[in-house]
Formats: structure tokens, C-alpha cells, sequence
């Protein structure tokens, strides 16, 4: 069973000959790093350790030009449409024909990263910008879903336009909605706002027979999860969250399996020993295994005050705990 079908397989419920390895991602620096801490110099950590490889395309769904100042009135949203056109080739991602031809014959998982987000989406890159559209959620909500609905309606149209060319396995909404202590947004809102926006593009997904659509999240979003799923989104990938907040094994003992996971296991416990990584992954993967539509995961990036050897024992009991 190639990575392609192993994640489907895994995903969908059924009976994979194992669960898929996506390795976390893992930068130069930190290579340079564990490369003092006996790693050889050319050694492939895809190589050293099973893995299966995961490509995910990254939609420019920015407007064209970036505005100076971003709209807070519906006369300006004509100016902002005019700078979301979907057929505007230069949105096509980089050496498309090229990968197409080489996508029809793939073995690897591949993702399309087709949203970021409510706050990006409406600009926000700063305390200024926040600061306005907190105001504008509350003095003209109707602005801030025509707003969205504007720009939900260009990504659905991007997204019909390239998946005339290609079947991708899984559509990432990214979300960096909140904090740790939760969303910055109540669910009735997010719903309304945001949600609303979202059903353009699943219908085309749907269309396309994507059926994994995945929530990507940097934040506390486990109060969003009823009206996520109520609304199609019922893949939840948690990242650099506080893992007690967004406990796994909690999430599925409320949802079930209605709810998909990727992720979960606490990368803080990488740093802390081989003791604290055998817990948390004998605590935390066979059980969530078990009951199925789930993929193993660190939940973020590993930095480089995590020792090789650590990572080296993280890997290697992950395999052992999923192949018993």
C-alpha cells in the first residue's frame, strides 16, 4: 500500500496495513544542531526512519495589489473584490503544468492549503488592524460577512479553476484564530461570519470528491469543534497548542468518530526525556488507533533544543507502539 492509499485508508476509516509516518518538519537549523549531537552529515531522516511522504500546495489567495489600508466600509469592498480575481494566472502555483503531469502518477499524499484563516483573511497583521476589526464584529457584522463572503467565493472559484487539473487528497483551512486559552470568537459568531464563507468552497471540494476537509489550528479551538463539524469540517490537525486544552483522547471520547485527527502528541515532551515521550505515546496513540481516522503526529515543528536522541527514541517507539 503506497502513502497515498495508506492515508485514505486511515482516514476513511478502513483497514490500512499501517498507520501513516509524517514526519513533523524539521528546519536547517535544526539539523545543524543534532549534526553536533552525532547525526552524519548526509543522512536523510527520511531514510533513517519510515515516513511517507506528504506535499501540500499552497493557494495565493492574497489580494493583488495588497491594499495600503484595508477596507472598514462596504464602498470600499468593490475596490477589494476587483483585487481577488481567480483567473489571474499568476495565482497558478509555481511549475504547475510540470507537477500535474507528475501528480497523475503519484504514490504520495497531497494536500492543497486553500484558506488562512478569519483574521487573515480580514487583514489582520498587526494591533492596529484587530483593534478595527474587533470594532467592526460588533458595530457591522453584515460588513465583516460580505467581507468574507467576497473572498470565500474567490477561493472557491481558484479552487474549482485548479482542480480541473489535479485530485488532491485532503484541503487544509488554515486557523490561527485564537490562543491558548481559546478562540478569539464565539462559536454562534464564527459560525455566522466565517463558517458561511467556508460552504462555497466545500461544495466544490465535494465536486471534486475531496472528502477530508482538515481544520489546521495554532490555537485553542475545541469550542468551535460542534459548528466546524456541523458545517462539513470534521478533521481537526492541532498544532503548538497546549496539549491538556486539546487532550486527543478527550476529543474523541466527546465526538467520536465523527471527529478525524491528526497530531496530538504533546511535542513539549520531546525536551523533557525518554520517560515523558514513552508515556505520552503509549498513553495517548494506541487507544485513539484503535477506534481509527487517526495520524500520529507531533503537534508542531521540532526546534533545536530538542536533542536528536530524544527525537531519535520519539520515532522509533512510535513505530513500535503502531505496529504491535
Amino acid at each position: 500500500m503506497n502513502s497515498q492509499k495508506r492515508f485514505l485508508e486511515t482516514m476513511r476509516f478502513g483497514q490500512p496495513e499501517r498507520v501513516p509516518y509524517f514526519e513533523e518538519g524539521v528546519r536547517k537549523e535544526v539539523l545543524q544542531a543534532w549534526r553536533k549531537q552525532g547525526l552524519a552529515g548526509q543522512a536523510d531522516l527520511a531514510k533513517m526512519f519510515t515516513t511517507d511522504v506528504r506535499e501540500e500546495i499552497r493557494l495565493d489567495v492574497d489580494p493583488h495589489p495588497w491594499p495600503e489600508r484595508w477596507p472598514t466600509t462596504r464602498a470600499e469592498l468593490d475596490d477589494y473584490a476587483h483585487r481577488l480575481d481567480p483567473d489571474d494566472p499568476t495565482r497558478t502555483p509555481e511549475g504547475w503544468k510540470k507537477n500535474i503531469k507528475s501528480w497523475k502518477s503519484r504514490q504520495h499524499v497531497l494536500m492543497m492549503r486553500l484558506h488562512i484563516g478569519f483574521f487573515e483573511t480580514m487583514g489582520v497583521n498587526g494591533w492596529q488592524r484587530l483593534h478595527e476589526l474587533i470594532v467592526l464584529i460588533h458595530d457591522d457584522p453584515g460588513f465583516v460577512r460580505e467581507m468574507m463572503r467576497i473572498h470565500g467565493e474567490f477561493v472557491a472559484s481558484l479552487t474549482e479553476r485548479l482542480l480541473q487539473d489535479v485530485q488532491i487528497d485532503a484541503a487544509v483551512f488554515s486557523e490561527p484564530i485564537g490562543d491558548n486559552h481559546g478562540p478569539l470568537i464565539s462559536p454562534k459568531m464564527y459560525a455566522d461570519l466565517v463558517l458561511s464563507s467556508y460552504l462555497p468552497i466545500l461544495d466544490v471540494l465535494r465536486r471534486h470528491a475531496v472528502d477530508i476537509p482538515i481544520l489546521r489550528t495554532y490555537a485553542n479551538a475545541r469550542l468551535l469543534i460542534p459548528v466546524l463539524m456541523e458545517h462539513g469540517i470534521d478533521c481537526l490537525w492541532a498544532c503548538e497548542v497546549n496539549a491538556e486544552a486539546m487532550d486527543y483522547r478527550a476529543l474523541r471520547q466527546e465526538f467520536g468518530t465523527r471527529l478525524r485527527l491528526i497530531g496530538g502528541i504533546d511535542l513539549d515532551v520531546l525536551r523533557e526525556g525518554k520517560e515523558a515521550i514513552r508515556r505520552e505515546v503509549e498513553q495517548k496513540v494506541p487507544p485513539l488507533l484503535e477506534q481509527g481516522g487517526y495520524v500520529p503526529l507531533a503537534d508542531g515543528r521540532v526546534r533545536e533544543d530538542i536533542p536528536f536522541e530524544n527525537y531519535v527514541y520519539y520515532r522509533q517507539l512510535l513505530e513500535k507502539v503502531t505496529q504491535r
